[in-house]
């Protein structure tokens, strides 16, 4: 008797899938606990305390920041995805430490099915949650003043949660409890046999990389792309709206929530990608992948995981300044607590708040009242009417 482990992972096989190939009295080191089962816990261990910490933390200071009223667009999403990262933290990796330490399946056929539905719904949230906030960035940047996604973020995230339970739902219907059929009293969370072909799993497997994986970086690379390339415009225009409106502080504010936002994604493309490229593998040629090392899959999944780890050290290495913000009757308030030096407003915080955006449009508004009543005409000594623009010019005066 031997086991045969597949791919794990969402869209994956389980954990364990057996084989019959030879028998024996004493159960095979795989099924017994050992030495990797030891390396998982510890990693999953360390893992969990540091993701744990930098999401409570990251969750605390952006839910301060709603509470003051300073909360903007983006910071709601990031609560999301550390909401998100906080449901692998406190779901996914204990569940990983308490089946690494009992090796089979204890908890029933119930328990299997939810703990397996729970297991891929914050890596699904986390991913649809990265969708949002790349349509985010394209709105912020291309359409600033534009008021129709503003209302429908909430609406977005909705739909991003519902979505997340929707593709983390049929994990609940293929894993299953049972027991080994040559070791009586042996039961194991299993995919086996739940799918009637391979070309079903691979179907399965196709369709949760796309949703998880694909999707996301699709999503930002062009929202990202195409926010990149307005970005380029403006800094060659000469005569942008926005720079004359007194508004380019908070378009280099936006620029700045980009960067941010581009490198959760590159963050989680190098995360995820060794783990879809070992899956990928396996499905080309199971003969080579079958006689690697077990732990080499295992690896690959556990670096994966650090992606929920990774989010808010890349949230504190942009906010760095944000740490140091305090409200209080001490604190400086002169149209919002500001750092010598900095033009942002609350420390070099990179995004605005509903506030300053108001104040934006209201600058962008009055600067096309005061071009437009620039254009009307004006009396020349002989009261005769000439009509002008501000880029046209009289006697070489402009």
């Amino acid at each position: 008797m031997d086991i045969d482990e597949k791919v794990s992972g969402p869209g994956g096989a389980s954990q364990k899938n057996w084989t019959h190939l030879n028998t024996s009295d004493e159960l095979p080191l795989d099924m017994r606990f050992n030495h990797g089962h030891m390396v998982s816990i510890t990693v999953y261990s360390v893992l969990m305390m540091v993701s744990a910490t930098g999401n409570l933390t990251v969750l605390s200071q952006l839910v301060k920041r709603r509470r003051a009223g300073r909360a903007s667009r983006l910071d709601v999403l990031l609560m999301h995805l550390a909401v998100a990262d906080l449901m692998v933290t406190f779901l996914m990796m204990p569940l990983e430490i308490a089946w690494a330490g009992t090796v089979q399946w204890l908890a029933g056929d119930i328990m299997c099915r939810f703990m397996m539905f729970t297991r891929t719904f914050g890596l699904y949230l986390s991913s649809f949650v990265l969708i949002c906030i790349a349509i985010d960035r394209y709105y912020a940047i291309l359409k600033p003043l534009n008021v129709t996604w503003e209302a429908r973020v909430r609406r977005a995230l909705l739909i991003a949660w519902v979505c997340a339970g929707l593709a983390s739902l049929p994990q609940s219907f293929i894993f299953h409890l049972e027991e080994h059929p040559d070791v009586k009293g042996y039961y194991q969370c299993v995919t086996y046999g739940s799918l009637p072909t391979e070309r079903h799993e691979f179907a399965y497997f196709l369709l949760n990389m796309a949703l998880m994986y694909v999707a996301p970086l699709l999503f930002t690379l062009y929202c990202s792309s195409a926010a990149l390339l307005e970005i380029i415009r403006r800094a060659n225009t000469a005569n942008d709206k926005m720079r004359r409106s007194g508004v380019g502080i908070l378009g280099r504010a936006r620029a700045r929530t980009l960067k941010m936002s581009v490198t959760i994604v590159l963050v989680f493309f190098t995360c995820w990608s060794p783990y879809y490229c070992y899956c990928l593998w396996y499905w080309i040629d199971k003969d080579i992948v079958n006689h690697l090392d077990p732990a080499f899959q295992k690896a690959m999944w556990l670096f994966s995981c650090t992606n929920s780890c990774a989010n808010p050290i890349v949230y504190g290495v942009f906010n760095r300044n944000r740490w140091t913000w305090r409200s209080g009757p001490h604190a400086r308030n002169r149209g919002g607590c500001m750092r010598r030096g900095s033009r942002f407003p609350h420390g070099d915080s990179m995004e605005i708040s509903a506030a300053t955006l108001a104040r934006a449009r209201y600058s962008l508004h009055s600067d096309r009242h005061s071009r437009r009543d620039s254009a009307r005409s004006f009396v020349i000594p002989n009261g005769s009417q000439k009509h002008i623009n501000n880029n046209d010019q009289i006697n070489g005066v402009v």
